[in-house]
């Protein structure tokens, strides 16, 4: 299920290049007019070297050369810089709106598939990595499709284009210069070679770093109260220096690569220097002088590209490794997904059973142990047991955040499996423990920024669950901001902004799970208020440890070991004097 995102299995190149260029497709015309615009940009600079050389050949017999010939050659030599940087402006903005058109789509397809995926899967992948994946991994394939690509195409083609231009002006100081050549290509493929792992063991441990610091920052005030900063000080130590380790042996290879294509260079023009001498002294003083400062030109101009190769190949490492992760997250299935011939959930009326049903987080470490019960529609019905004992995880299953391995579980008959996932959640309301609010206003959290909710609907709903209290007796009411995570309020005023939030979307069927289990006893009062008005509206799933939210419950299944033991209402119950009675009694002693 996480094997492909934890051992960080790597992909072929061609592969990468091959999906990459899918996301080309739907902007092919855009690139073909840039690589357009880039070949005249290529034909004007090698225009470059040999306009200067001939400049340079009839400067050296100014009698012999008119001033108009030298202005109109100057003339050219600046026209030729500014055409190309003309093309150049036309080319780099086809290609940053291009990019930035790819990126956005792809980061709709990262998120969106992050979304698709099951919960288990989604808890399995630290925070910090998901984030990575959709910022930084993102931003470096946006340099792909913007400048490396096309920086690395223009390259390839000026160097065949300088080495024609050099054969053309004197093909044996070109055979010369070609001695070089197998040189360059070996250093540049070992380059490349050694750049790939280096650049991947640097991602990783950059992925690491945001990793511990998600968990962390969150967690700061755990580290606080117990004292851990220095611990957690020398653990961040440890990250960071992997990640100061990864970089320096990425520099190290960046820093032999250059200077070696510089010697290289330097050695081009000694032997271009020690050849041209022995070649004027058999030719033409003008054409010597011509021929040798135009290919002066075009030795720099060759190894120019060589050298900022290096930049290119760790700026495609960086991109191919931000690539492969993006590819191997969005090649990551969900766990649970709707068959082929998935069926919308038709309005539900409220009937529940569980048809001997098994179900384990791990391979055959059951948690649930041949559970049936059936629930009517309108009923409320609580589960009750200790921690361990399979009541979160039966909600789990009915909202499908997992399937059953054995048995089934039907709702008005159907079998869920069978239905579409969302529209069955749509039709399910649930009210958690541990409540989230997002950065907003409360407008916006009860609403979840639906625009379709209207605000008489919204208040309708804080009103009805008894939130209004609280509302109202604040400076902007509803529409007072929410910080992170809602710290701006208590867990009760949470709590009950996630009741309002469950009721303004009008849901079929209610779950609450251990929703009562961290608020004061004022607040407790006023959700059992709200709780008792739910209660008409259609079935309600409880889970509780605080016994008295769930009296007037229409039945209390309880659950021991996966297995349910006693199922009936709370006085039957009690009668009974069993498991439901003890922990009743003791939890009323303890109160």
């Amino acid at each position: 299920m996480m094997n492909d995102v934890k051992k960080e299995r790597t992909m072929k190149d061609s592969e990468i290049i091959r999906r990459t260029l899918t996301y080309i497709r739907p902007h092919k015309k855009k690139f073909i007019l840039a690589i357009i615009y880039m070949l005249f940009v290529i034909a004007l600079e090698l225009m470059v070297p040999y306009l200067s050389g001939l400049i340079i050949g009839k400067l050296s017999h100014p009698e012999n050369t008119k001033y108009l010939t030298i202005l109109a050659l100057s003339i050219g030599y600046l026209g030729s810089i500014l055409t190309s940087l003309f093309f150049m402006y036309f080319e780099t903005m086809i290609l940053q709106k291009a990019g930035q058109s790819i990126v956005y789509q792809l980061r709709e397809d990262v998120f969106h598939h992050i979304e698709s995926l099951s919960i288990d899967q989604i808890n399995g992948i630290p925070i910090g990595k998901l984030v990575s994946r959709v910022t930084s991994d993102t931003n470096a394939i946006n340099d792909l499709y913007t400048n490396i690509l096309i920086n690395l195409l223009k390259n390839i083609l000026s160097l065949f284009g300088i080495f024609a231009m050099m054969l053309a002006l004197n093909y044996q100081l070109a055979l010369y210069m070609l001695i070089f050549v197998p040189v360059v290509g070996g250093l540049s493929y070992a380059y490349r070679v050694l750049s790939k792992k280096a650049y991947r063991r640097v991602r990783h441990s950059i992925t690491s770093m945001n990793a511990f610091l998600n968990e962390n920052l969150s967690g700061m005030k755990i580290t606080q109260i117990f004292h851990q900063e220095k611990r957690k000080e020398n653990e961040f130590i440890q990250v960071n220096e992997e990640v100061v380790k990864a970089r320096s042996k990425q520099n190290i290879i960046f820093a032999i690569f250059r200077p070696i294509i510089s010697f290289l260079y330097f050695g081009a023009i000694a032997t271009l220097i020690y050849v041209s001498i022995y070649q004027l002294e058999l030719g033409t003083t003008e054409t010597g002088v011509q021929v040798i400062w135009s290919f002066y030109e075009c030795v720099g101009r060759f190894f120019g590209p060589i050298q900022t190769l290096a930049d290119q190949v760790n700026g495609l490492q960086q991109a191919f490794a931000a690539s492969e992760r993006l590819f191997l997250l969005l090649d990551l299935k969900p766990s649970y997904e709707d068959d082929k011939d998935a069926i919308e959930m038709p309005p539900i009326h409220g009937d529940i059973q569980f048809d001997h049903v098994w179900f384990a987080y791990e391979e055959e470490n059951w948690i649930l142990r041949d559970v049936s019960f059936t629930i009517k529609a309108g009923e409320t019905v609580a589960f009750v047991g200790a921690t361990g004992a399979g009541k979160t995880t039966i909600l789990s299953l009915l909202t499908r955040n997992y399937d059953v391995q054995k048995g089934t579980i039907y709702i008005d008959g159907i079998d869920i499996k069978k239905v579409k996932i969302q529209s069955l959640r749509k039709q399910i309301g649930q009210m958690l423990q541990d409540v989230f609010l997002f950065s907003g206003t409360i407008r916006s959290n009860i609403s979840l920024r639906d625009d379709d909710i209207p605000n008489d609907k919204i208040e309708k709903a804080a009103s009805f669950v008894g939130a209004n209290q609280f509302i109202e007796k604040l400076p902007l009411k509803y529409d007072e901001p929410v910080l992170e995570k809602g710290s701006n309020f208590s867990i009760g005023q949470r709590q009950l902004l996630s009741f309002a939030r469950t009721m303004v979307h009008e849901p079929k069927m209610l779950i609450l799970d251990e929703a009562t289990a961290n608020i004061d006893t004022e607040t407790e009062l006023l959700i059992q208020q709200s709780l008792e008005k739910m209660m008409n509206m259609g079935t309600m799933l409880i889970v509780a440890h605080r016994l008295s939210t769930i009296q007037h419950a229409d039945k209390i299944i309880v659950l021991q070991n996966g297995k349910i033991i006693e199922e009936g209402t709370h006085q039957a119950l009690l009668k009974e004097k069993g498991y439901y009675y003890n922990l009743y009694r003791l939890q009323f002693e303890n109160e």
